[in-house]
């Protein structure tokens, strides 16, 4: 179970959620715990298990990468920890289990913009949701628009964009309501690589200026080890936690790509996940 009230329209369109509390610059320490959490599905074969035995621990402010195979229950663990989806057992504890559930941003790799509104009242959404007045959100996500390199298209439509631009509103809007807890599912795998190394920069600024709780799904493990404070590495499904690996790293960490120590972690966690994808392939 998650501990505490939980609410699905924390997600507005598969995308960036809103927050429970006022807008304000840093948002509330926040820390969870997963404690042997267990996902299983009904399927035509029977009962399929996505999660088992999951348990590990992400402290205020930190910023954790999850990597594993396609199919491990990356984004089914997702789902649970933001209370879209309940655990088959095991449970969720906020606040060192005395802290209700927060609300909390989801941002995913389709983005999730709502095509008739425009740039502007897509980022402002949550602050809508939140009874913020007219004037003080459009302020407020306007400011955010112009932090992701987007001032000048606030009255455009999502069709108008490019699908990085896109991205960059879903970042906008999980930022601009303040959630305390940031979720993403693999927010760039789509994007090209250049688009991708710029998102990376400006998703790393805004959580340093506001530190937030952020748990960041993909698929690419350079991506994880210059994101995050740790990378969480899954086997294949049902999905379990391998190893729990810290990066020391100081940031910012664009200047370590391809040096040694770099190529050392990121070969380490890769070896890894080519042990589970190959186990994998010889299940099938």
């Amino acid at each position: 179970m998650v501990t505490g009230p939980t609410d699905a329209s924390a997600v507005a369109a598969g995308a960036a959620g809103m927050a429970g509390t006022p807008p304000d610059r840093r948002a509330t320490p926040l820390e969870f715990r997963c404690q042997d959490l267990r996902r299983v599905f009904a399927s035509p074969r029977g009962m399929v298990a996505a999660l088992d035995g999951v348990s590990f621990g992400v402290r205020p402010f930190e910023f954790v990468c999850i990597v594993g195979p396609s199919g491990c229950g990356k984004s089914t663990l997702l789902r649970i920890i933001a209370g879209l989806l309940p655990p088959s057992s095991g449970r969720v504890l906020f606040g060192g289990g005395t802290g209700a559930a927060p609300r909390g941003g989801l941002v995913v790799q389709e983005h999730g913009t709502f095509p008739w509104m425009t740039v502007l009242d897509n980022v402002a959404f949550g602050l809508e949701a939140q009874g913020v007045a007219v004037a003080a959100r459009r302020e407020r996500a306007l400011e955010y628009l112009h932090r992701v390199g987007l001032g000048g298209f606030a009255g455009h439509y999502p069709a108008e964009l490019s699908t990085g631009m896109r991205q960059r509103v879903g970042i906008g809007r999980a930022f601009v309501a303040n959630a305390p807890m940031l979720l993403m599912d693999e927010p760039f795998g789509a994007l090209d690589a250049q688009t991708r190394w710029a998102l990376q920069g400006d998703l790393l600024e805004i959580w340093s200026a506001e530190r937030k709780l952020v748990v960041f799904v993909t698929h690419d493990v350079e991506e994880a080890v210059l994101l995050g404070d740790r990378v969480l590495v899954m086997s294949g499904r049902p999905g379990r936690i391998l190893e729990d690996i810290p990066v020391g790293f100081p940031r910012p960490r664009e200047g370590l790509r391809g040096t040694r120590p770099f190529g050392e972690l990121t070969l380490r966690i890769w070896r890894l996940l080519e042990q589970e994808v190959r186990r994998g392939l010889a299940i099938r």
